[in-house]
């Protein structure tokens, strides 16, 4: 039973894994979610969206290096699209809160589709510019400012709590799912008609959304009573955050692998035109490869019942430890087999932390928390995109990739060490059946304080 935001008691010390998540009940099924015909519904809507949503991202990135030969261009056109959610994410979750989700996303998501057909008009007439791009990325990008938050929310309102562990994880499935889709079509229509058409039909593809809110049921909703407009809003939800190490330590940790280790479209658009001299295609094949990776790391998602922060440590050091591997790769085939792994274990991190921080947030304060996860994890890029698009120019798309890898590693160190010794735990190095093994173990107070005791 959920209590009001300002009624918590204080939080318990976090662990490697939340008493939230814990708690939380075991999913049937690896598709038990889809068995609502409300979620089920709003899930076919966002194949038919994210699909047109990645072929527009493979164009705009390729029709920026076009223009421009820069990859820097590239990250900076990454930076103005999610450049809002960093200024104005928590202005955004303050609305969710305020305002019903479903009539909500239907204004969000036709911007989105305006937004897409009017780039279709200006590449296929022969007039676009990058500017044109650069203003298409931050028009787009102030729509998903609310809708982001606002679908993150729905979710939990159309399943329930029961079933969102498996609806954000089949969520990931569908846009990754998705992603296997997109890249191959726009890789065949940039190269056969042009970047317009990949533009149009991803305007074209918002009919699906639209059309499914607004077939849905609103009685078979787990509507959440909406907070009212008051002072303070804002900075009452930084200070629910602050105030949990089970929401703060893995909101931290995806802010620094959104920043500096997920910025591939300056990585794999520089190893295709750069490294190994592919054209559109291998960018399209690297894409595809994340996303068939990230695909089985939902589905393996969707299987646990659980979301355990000692897995969303471990999968944040494997990330990044990945990426300074494939940053090496000396031939193309072997740098497109590591795309799969790194698509596995960076969606992990995704739906890991993701599922922790919503089971862990009182339905009434999820709006605000989840707009902070997704500026933190999202609005990172504007930071991150350009100087690793700055980097990758100067001192290669080699160095730039094992960069990125390297501070995921890090920080998801530095993180798994302070949730450990919150938790009071701490590293135990040993050897198993001959092998190393590293595990966080209940600390043993020293004799001193043994004989105190007694």
């Amino acid at each position: 039973m959920s209590t009001g935001p300002g009624a918590h008691s204080a939080p318990a010390p976090a662990t490697h894994d939340s008493p939230a998540t814990r708690d939380s009940p075991r999913s049937s099924s690896m598709f038990s979610s889809l068995k609502i015909r409300n979620y089920r519904l709003f899930f076919l809507g966002q194949v038919v969206s994210n699909t047109g949503t990645w072929m527009q991202r493979i164009a705009q990135d390729w029709l920026v290096l076009s223009l421009t030969g820069s990859s820097a261009a590239v990250g900076i056109t990454t930076a103005l699209q999610f450049l809002p959610m960093l200024l104005f994410g928590l202005y955004g979750g303050v609305l969710v809160d305020r305002l019903p989700k479903r009539p909500t996303l239907l204004v969000t998501q036709t911007a989105m589709a305006l937004t897409g057909l009017a780039l279709a008009g200006l590449t296929l007439s022969g007039h676009v510019q990058v500017w044109h791009v650069y203003l298409a990325a931050f028009a787009a990008g102030m729509a998903t400012v609310v809708d982001n938050p606002a679908r993150q929310s729905f979710v939990s309102e159309m399943v329930g709590p029961g079933q969102l562990q498996n609806a954000v994880s089949l969520n990931s499935a569908n846009f990754q799912s998705a992603r296997l889709v997109g890249p191959a079509v726009a890789g065949l229509l940039i190269t056969g008609v042009g970047t317009g058409w990949a533009f149009l039909l991803n305007g074209l593809s918002f009919v699906a959304p639209l059309a499914s809110l607004l077939l849905m049921r609103s009685r078979e909703l787990h509507v959440v009573e909406r907070a009212p407009r008051a002072k303070g809003q804002l900075r009452e939800g930084l200070r629910y955050v602050a105030g949990r190490p089970e929401l703060i330590w893995p909101i931290v940790l995806v802010g620094f692998i959104g920043t500096f280790g997920f910025n591939f479209p300056v990585w794999l658009s520089a190893y295709a035109d750069d490294i190994f001299d592919s054209g559109a295609g291998a960018y399209s094949l690297f894409n595809t490869l994340i996303a068939l990776g990230s695909l089985a790391g939902a589905l393996l998602a969707a299987r646990r019942g659980t979301a355990r922060l000692r897995v969303l440590i471990a999968a944040a050091v494997a990330f990044g430890a990945l990426e300074v591997v494939a940053a090496m790769a000396p031939t193309l085939w072997l740098f497109s087999l590591l795309m799969i792994p790194i698509g596995v274990f960076g969606l992990t991190v995704n739906v890991t932390a993701n599922t922790s921080v919503q089971m862990a947030t009182d339905p009434a304060m999820r709006g605000r928390v989840m707009a902070l996860f997704m500026m933190v994890f999202v609005g990172g890029s504007p930071l991150g995109a350009p100087l690793i698009g700055w980097v990758t120019d100067v001192y290669g798309p080699r160095v730039s990739f094992a960069l990125g890898g390297l501070v995921a590693m890090a920080s998801a160190t530095a993180i798994g060490l302070v949730l450990a010794r919150l938790g009071g735990l701490r590293v135990s190095l040993g050897w198993h059946h001959g092998r190393p093994r590293i595990r966080f173990v209940p600390r043993v107070r020293s004799e001193e304080q043994l004989v105190t005791a007694v």
